[in-house]
């Protein structure tokens, strides 16, 4: 997900819901659209988190210059330099003419920086020298050049935590949190399954040139049960597979299979058991690595951590300083 267009190029779906969690969000984001404020949206994948950030970028006087959009995870790590900031002819082995990085494609227009916790660190240090001066400087170049670049980053990742570890810089932590905004996973506004599956279908009917679906209120009942690990991005995968093989057909709960509803980490079912390896274990250590994991699936929300784990807010704190975890 490296791209760079205009305004005109992006085939753009709103984020749709009337969850009270999901329009709190957007109401702050209509209000951050209308500055140049550095933006922060975290969320679980699939949230909707890149929908968002081009909503940020629609909205904003920016609207008509560039939206170039960068998976941060998907870059090389030893050219991350060069592809945001360009090189130089002769900058790095290969370098045979002079190129213009991904900042300076989005100059007038947006930056968005998606996955920003996987930047490595020294191309860190230049995205906040980038940020405080607003120059960006080639490699192999001896000067910077004004950019003029409103940049919104997101990720799924804790960034607190990676601050912590030492994989992610404070300063530019502080730099990129002025304004945070957090998008609510599905299983948490289930409300708005029925608004989405209308929606997808519609959407897709047309993409594929197929007679729509319609669905019972047993289906949807069955869709509320379920916790969407995949979040947005599953349940428009699921009526995509809908759409195409239950052409205008009346679907069912019991049209859809059991493996239709399965995450490869679901937790462990009633049925099932837990296995004790046969060099042992220490309770504790798995209680602090299955904290940590709750914690970084809700990107910090310690109150979604505790509802995860099946304990009360004030038992996760109490083992969150028993653990030295968060801070």
């Amino acid at each position: 997900m490296n791209r760079c267009h205009n305004r005109d190029a992006v085939a753009h779906r709103a984020l749709i819901g009337e969850a009270p969690s999901l329009q709190t969000v957007l109401r702050a984001a209509r209000l951050v659209a209308a500055t140049d404020a550095t933006a922060l949206i975290l969320g679980e994948s699939g949230t909707g988190k890149e929908l968002l950030a081009h909503q940020l970028h629609a909205d904003s006087p920016r609207s008509q210059g560039s939206w170039v959009a960068v998976n941060c995870a998907a870059l090389p790590h030893e050219l991350v330099e060069a592809e945001l900031f360009g090189a130089n002819r002769g900058a790095y082995t290969g370098a045979d003419r002079n190129r213009s990085g991904f900042v300076q494609q989005a100059d007038g227009g947006t930056l968005f920086l998606d996955e920003v916790a996987e930047m490595p660190l020294a191309a860190q240090a230049k995205l906040l020298r980038f940020l405080e001066e607003g120059e960006a400087r080639p490699l192999g170049a001896g000067q910077g050049q004004r950019v003029d670049v409103r940049v919104v980053a997101a990720t799924h990742r804790n960034l607190r935590n990676r601050v912590s570890e030492g994989r992610f810089r404070a300063d530019l932590f502080y730099r990129l949190h002025v304004i945070p905004l957090e998008l609510p996973p599905l299983r948490e506004r289930v409300s708005d399954v029925p608004l989405l599956l209308d929606a997808f279908a519609d959407e897709l009917a047309a993409r594929h040139g197929v007679a729509r679906p319609t669905f019972t209120s047993t289906l949807l009942a069955r869709l509320a049960r379920y916790h969407w690990p995949g979040n947005v991005r599953e349940l428009r995968n699921l009526v995509e597979r809908m759409s195409v093989l239950f052409q205008g057909r009346h679907v069912d709960s019991d049209d859809i299979p059991a493996s239709w509803l399965e995450a490869p980490d679901d937790t462990i079912g009633a049925n099932d058991s837990v296995h004790l390896p046969a060099d042992g274990l220490r309770i504790d250590q798995v209680e602090a690595e299955l904290i940590a994991q709750a914690l970084e699936r809700t990107s910090g929300n310690r109150s979604r951590a505790a509802r995860l784990l099946g304990i009360s807010r004030h038992t996760l704190l109490y083992r969150m300083r028993k653990y030295a975890l968060g801070g």
